[in-house]
C-alpha cells in the first residue's frame, strides 16, 4: 500500500503563490502517476494536475499557465507550484497516487490540505 501526506496549504491573497508538497511512503516502487485534485465547498472533487513516473504532465484548463506540477522520484515527492492564485482556487487540495499491486491498479489519497485565496 501507499500512504500520502500533503503539506504547504495556507491563506494567501489573490496574485500570490503557494507550493504544495506530497510525500509518499510504503510501496513507493509500485507508484505510477501522481497528482492533485481539489474540492471546493459544496462542489465535487475535480482534477488539477498529474505527472507520470517519466515526467509527462497534464493540467486542468483552469490552471494551465499558472500551476506547475513536478516530481522527485528519489524523494517520493510530488509538488504543485501555484502562481497567480485566484479566489476560485480556494479548495481542499488532495494528493493522489496510482500504484500497481500485481495486475490491479489502485489509487491512494492524502488527507488534504486547505488552500484559501482572499480577494
Amino acid at each position: 500500500q501507499v500512504q500520502l501526506v500533503e503539506s504547504g496549504g495556507g491563506l494567501v491573497q489573490a496574485g500570490e503563490s503557494l507550493r504544495l508538497s506530497c510525500v509518499a511512503s510504503g510501496s513507493i516502487f509500485s507508484i505510477n502517476a501522481m497528482g492533485w485534485h481539489r474540492q471546493a465547498p459544496g462542489k465535487q472533487r475535480d482534477f488539477v494536475a498529474s505527472i507520470t513516473r517519466s515526467g509527462t504532465t497534464n493540467y486542468a484548463d483552469s490552471v494551465k499557465g499558472r500551476f506547475t506540477i513536478s516530481r522527485d522520484n528519489a524523494k517520493s515527492t510530488v509538488y504543485l507550484q501555484m502562481n497567480s492564485l485566484k479566489p476560485e482556487d480556494t479548495a481542499v487540495y488532495y494528493c493522489y497516487a496510482d500504484y500497481s499491486t500485481g495486475s490491479v491498479v489502485r489509487a491512494s489519497w492524502g488527507q488534504g490540505t486547505q488552500v484559501t485565496v482572499s480577494s
